[in-house]
């Protein structure tokens, strides 16, 4: 079925690299849409699996679909069109995702222009929905942060933390004010104008950029044009990593990016998770506190009182209560992340079997004071749990580990 150019409202580009796995969850999700004219193109970026065949397979679905609409039977209403093509040679100095895209975007026929994850699944309605919300807001560019699906225990520890950290980083109140020079978006899901992406130069100006999703959104509030950032899971669901390795991988490519300062806000996460951790030392010595052995009380409240901003930061990065727990155990693994994201920036990461030259390590800022005030805090504020350790085990220790 031929559609007019000026007819097509979305062209919506999935760059795929051995995405086998989730790719036809993404794919039946898309072109399930309904209420908007639009096409999908999938670009299969030099994939090793069965990437391009499950693509292929939704392309002979629509050609099929095409074969089934009668001329006067409104009622058929035939799969919108897919087109799968091959990234060209990766050129120098850019990354393997920013080149799919710009592939896709230069074959695409929209007016707009919405760039998914080959893992994400979106809802039914949710790009009609996504083209009218950034018409009212009179936006350039719209992205939604999509719902986290966790499962293992590793993404229900670490995703809560993260995804806390971006929220308190990037709040979409500030994003979405033209007045404040803050720029984020998600590369999960980005909705921008064909104009725009024309005007401000596309993956060209952004070529090399491992943090491709906010690099765009600074280009184009850097322009003049407005954008607008929500959370977005009434639109959009994703599972990002399915194991341990994929996620160390995936965080340790762009995570330290994502902060002005990682080692500070490793640093405190850290110190974080050992006043949590005195909670739970606190809460099976207090049974045997007595006299004057009150200092632990201090680091209990201490403790109560991390706990009370912690959940509150994991609740509004909207996870459920039930990955609360978890998460406490995510803390270190994420200063871990972080601290292994700023040291492979210096010289290089490695992405879906590509290795990516990073920037000058003089470009990411190291508050000095910041970081060694979090380390003393690390230290001093622990010292009242071990001396106040030390007297209960001096005191009881023959009655707690000799009961006779």
């Amino acid at each position: 079925m031929n559609r007019d150019k000026q007819n097509l409202v979305v062209s919506v580009i999935v760059p795929a690299r051995n995405e086998e796995a989730c790719l036809a969850y993404c794919l039946e999700s898309v072109v399930t849409q309904t209420g908007i004219d639009f096409e999908i193109i999938v670009v299969d970026d030099a994939s090793s699996d069965r990437t391009a065949e499950v693509a292929r397979s939704f392309a002979t679905a629509h050609v099929e679909a095409d074969a089934l609409v009668r001329p006067n039977n409104s009622t058929n209403q035939a799969r919108p069109k897919l087109t799968l093509i091959s990234a060209p040679p990766l050129p120098e100095s850019w990354t393997g995702k920013n080149n799919a895209m710009s592939a896709g975007a230069q074959v695409a026929k929209g007016k707009w222009l919405l760039f998914t994850d080959a893992d994400t699944v979106h809802k039914p309605g949710s790009l009609a929905h996504a083209v009218a919300e950034a018409e009212h807001h009179g936006a350039a560019l719209l992205s939604y942060s999509p719902e986290q699906e966790v499962r293992s225990f590793w993404e229900k520890a670490v995703m809560p933390v993260i995804f806390a950290e971006l929220a308190a980083t990037y709040p979409p109140q500030a994003v979405n004010d033209p007045t404040s020079p803050m720029a984020a978006a998600n590369g999960q899901y980005l909705l921008i104008s064909r104009e725009t992406y024309d005007a401000v130069g596309g993956h060209t100006k952004i070529a090399n950029d491992l943090l491709e999703d906010v690099a765009m959104a600074r280009l184009v509030k850097s322009s003049g044009r407005k954008i607008f950032f929500r959370y977005g899971g009434d639109a959009v669901r994703t599972r990002m990593y399915r194991s341990w390795a994929q996620m160390k991988e995936g965080w340790t490519k762009n995570l330290a990016l994502l902060f002005a300062s990682p080692w500070g806000i490793a640093c405190w996460r850290l110190s974080e998770f050992m006043l949590l951790f005195s909670l739970a030392i606190g809460a099976i010595e207090l049974p045997v506190l007595t006299g004057l052995y009150r200092p632990l009380f201090f680091q209990l409240i201490m403790a109560l009182c991390v706990l009370f901003f912690f959940w509150r930061r994991i609740r509004g990065a909207h996870f459920s209560w039930q990955v609360g727990p978890l998460s406490i155990f995510g803390l270190p693994i994420f200063a871990y992340l972080l601290f292994r994201s700023v040291r492979l920036q210096k010289s290089a990461v490695t992405w879906k079997g590509r290795a990516y030259k990073t920037r000058p390590s003089g470009e990411y800022r190291l508050e000095s004071n910041k970081v060694a005030a979090t380390i003393a805090l690390l230290i001093v504020v622990q010292i009242p749990l071990f001396l106040a350790a030390a007297v209960v085990l001096a005191e009881y220790g023959d009655k707690i580990f000799h009961r006779r």
